[in-house]
């Protein structure tokens, strides 16, 4: 029998290839083409895709905490149906009704007197209340609540789409400016003598530290929200371009110019392709830092949008449309980022390839 390196048998590695093409979730782990050729992929940015299992996993694993955590576990059967007793008649949600039993049982291990003596002693246990957490099912029955109702005279949908063209237009003008002067101080001492002390000085600043000011200077309508999330996204799109710039091969720009190429051909051949990954880099952490912006530029005389609801909501205590507003804002974030991602797969796919 034929042996290869190190006297491992031929067979045997064919037999190990076999078992794992027959592997019931090998679809999930396959390369194609060129890729499942590699001999080398620790190290190698363009081999790291995530895996498909994994992440169900963790969601799950993350949904089962949160189930296990809110819920209440060993409560005798016995204080359930005294409960139903004592409620008969009264309608009330069945989360109040099992707060209100809970209630009793912890009323019931101090003042034993006041209950029926042959009822037994009640001991359960719960990681969170529901003052603290609520559970999945209810966070999940007020977000179909809000989807089909809506709340304070807006639908979902309403709030959803006033909260997401707010942080489009902040986020566009944000791109819009900050690239160019990213550019210009990666290409220029001129420019970048001008504009770092003011971008050094202006970026450590949180946005939400600005919130008095700019009510002050833009009002309480549209432009101090878009404005608030300009300020958000402008800096870290500034500094992805710069460092776009400074990151591209000096050899490459040379022999762009050895070849004839003017500065605006290299600018446009050279310099943006290879500073393009650090400036979609920056893109992705302004979508999220715009989000979480977001909610505090909706405190400026909002009427309307998710982080108004959240807002509204904590004022009256209700936990659950809280965290569906949230979720909702999650999800967005989620689908702008793996759009984000398949963009840049189509427009820079040379990214990590040297």
């Amino acid at each position: 029998m034929a042996e290869g390196p190190g006297g491992h048998a031929i067979s045997d590695n064919i037999d190990q290839q076999n078992r794992l093409t027959n592997w019931p979730f090998n679809w999930l782990f396959r390369k194609k083409g060129a890729d499942a050729r590699k001999t080398v992929t620790f190290g190698d940015a363009s081999e790291v895709s995530g895996a498909l299992l994994w992440t169900v996993a963790s969601v799950v694993f993350v949904l089962a905490l949160w189930f296990v955590a809110t819920n209440v576990w060993g409560l005798p059967q016995e204080w359930q149906s005294y409960g139903d007793e004592v409620r008969a008649g009264l309608e009330e949600d069945e989360s109040y009704v099992q707060r209100d039993l809970l209630r009793d049982c912890d009323n019931h291990a101090t003042n034993p007197q006041d209950y029926p003596a042959d009822l037994p002693s009640c001991s359960y246990q719960q990681w969170l209340s529901e003052s603290t957490l609520p559970t999945p099912l209810a966070v999940w029955d007020e977000a179909i609540d809000f989807a089909a109702n809506g709340y304070s005279g807006f639908t979902m949908w309403q709030h959803l789409w006033l909260s997401f063209s707010r942080l489009a237009k902040g986020l566009f003008w944000g791109v819009a400016l900050g690239v160019p002067i990213g550019l210009a101080m990666g290409l220029s001492n001129r420019w970048r003598g001008i504009f770092d002390p003011i971008v050094e000085l202006l970026r450590p600043i949180p946005p939400l530290a600005l919130i008095p000011l700019f009510i002050i200077w833009f009002g309480i309508g549209e432009e101090g929200k878009v404005n608030l999330l300009l300020f958000a996204a402008i800096w870290i799109m500034v500094i992805a371009a710069r460092s776009g710039v400074l990151a591209v091969n000096t050899t490459k720009v040379h022999a762009a110019y050895s070849l004839g190429a003017s500065k605006a051909q290299v600018l446009r051949h050279v310099i943006l392709p290879n500073a393009l990954p650090e400036i979609f880099t920056g893109l992705r952490v302004a979508i999220g830092v715009c989000w979480g912006t977001l909610v505090a530029a909706e405190l400026l005389g909002a009427s309307a949008g998710l982080g108004f609801t959240i807002f509204k909501a904590r004022q009256f205590l209700l936990l659950d449309l809280m965290l569906s507003a949230v979720i909702v804002i999650s999800i967005l974030g989620v689908t702008m980022d793996v759009a984000m991602r398949m963009a840049e797969r189509r427009l820079i796919p040379w990214r990590g390839k040297g």
